[in-house]
């Protein structure tokens, strides 16, 4: 159900050197600004009803955002993942929970436009779809028993041989998007002459037997959508079965992986935002002046300037050392993760100083200050998580395998 959306304005948007490089970013970058001002009207309504922000969605398919990485001779943009990085880091200054949702759909599309590796016939169909119809696509992994399939295991969600075609059974959980998906691309069991395999499939969402649960109510990402998906006895094709990826969900193998990242570090560079407008706007009777006059203020903020330098910093010398010199990209494992890890933990970091520079009043939800601070702890449960990050980066420094 819609609503009529407030007015709530962002702080002027700025640009961080050496970024634009060019034209072409800038473009995307000020289309990114734009709909951020969409996605703030409406983050607070949809944050507080654990909603999905379908008007949102909505103004990116019209704006061309959905299509930016579908290949160009399909009527998309082509962009690169650099580029989609620094549109998303802008994008989620307006809502944290839209942007993760499209930065989902983006890498997907941006990986199959990269690779080609998927059947031309489904490719063609997505591709169109997205650019004609705003069509949403993003993986179904995660189980309730399974938890993460980036650590390994199999699914309880299975694929069944019957006839020409295959029934799907399983529930999937954080199916980021699920209330507003053309399609998922389910990863599953697949159980055939009494042996079993990991297997994944493309399923229309519109097929008969998916049913997409409301039950998505988290602290973070209240508006992602992300609700658990039944499978029940679901009819997919032969043609649906895909190509089988050879690494886990969620492997650090590609720079659309990073996409994530520059979502939380939009996140935080809005918490920061706030805090320096309230700093220079807030006068206490008692003081006479603006908080920003207050040194313990000035080192708090200093802090915030200092971990998002170094946040954006490693994640974008990491991006464009990947885009630009293919030659170390087998041995880039480490830095890709050290670049998740640092991103995400600066980010929360920066929102607890921003709160601590706003004092409780940041806590108010009539304020988006805390939403900031929610939602940049969904970083924690994104691959790699903490652990996984700290020991492939130990062993690369070790040298050990």
């Amino acid at each position: 159900m819609t609503q009529d959306a407030p007015t709530k304005r962002l702080p002027t948007a700025r640009n961080y050197p050496p970024h634009p490089r060019n034209d072409r970013q800038a473009a995307i970058i000020q289309l990114a600004d734009d709909l951020a001002e969409v996605a703030a009207e409406w983050a607070d309504v949809h944050d507080r009803a654990g909603s999905f922000s379908h008007e949102t969605f909505a103004e990116l398919h019209q704006r061309g955002y959905l299509a930016l990485t579908v290949p160009q001779e399909y009527g998309g943009g082509g962009a690169s993942a650099l580029e989609v990085m620094l549109g998303q880091e802008h994008l989620a200054r307006g809502s944290g929970s839209v942007a993760l949702g499209a930065t989902m759909h983006l890498g997907i599309v941006g990986g199959l436009a990269a690779a080609r590796h998927w059947p031309l016939e489904l490719l063609d169909r997505v591709f169109s779809d997205v650019v004609e119809r705003g069509a949403l696509i993003n993986s179904a992994a995660s189980e309730p028993d399974l938890g993460s399939p980036s650590r390994g295991g199999m699914f309880q969600t299975t694929a069944t041989r019957d006839g020409q075609g295959w029934r799907i059974n399983g529930r999937k959980t954080w199916t980021t998007m699920s209330p507003g998906l053309t399609y998922a691309i389910v990863l599953l069991t697949i159980e055939e002459n009494g042996d079993t395999s990991r297997g994944q499939f493309l399923v229309p969402m519109d097929s008969e037997g998916v049913i997409r649960e409301e039950n998505w109510d988290n602290l973070s990402m209240r508006s992602s959508g992300s609700n658990d998906v039944v499978f029940a006895n679901v009819f997919v094709p032969d043609e649906y079965h895909l190509p089988q990826q050879r690494a886990l969900p969620g492997a650090q193998g590609s720079d659309w992986s990073l996409l994530g990242s520059a979502v939380y570090l939009g996140i935080a560079q809005a918490a920061r935002d706030f805090a320096v407008e309230f700093a220079k706007t807030r006068v206490p009777s008692g003081l006479g002046t603006p908080i920003a006059d207050l040194q313990t203020v000035q080192h708090r903020i200093a802090q915030i300037e200092i971990l998002l330098a170094q946040a954006r910093s490693l994640l974008y010398m990491t991006a464009e050392t990947w885009a630009g010199q293919p030659d170390q990209r087998d041995s880039m494992g480490w830095q890709m993760a050290a670049a998740k890890y640092t991103v995400t933990n600066n980010a929360i970091a920066v929102t607890d100083q921003a709160l601590r520079v706003v004092g409780s009043v940041g806590l108010q939800r009539s304020l988006p200050l805390e939403r900031y601070f929610r939602d940049v702890r969904a970083g924690l449960g994104n691959p790699p998580m903490d652990d996984v990050a700290l020991t492939l980066i130990g062993k690369s420094a070790l040298g050990l395998e």
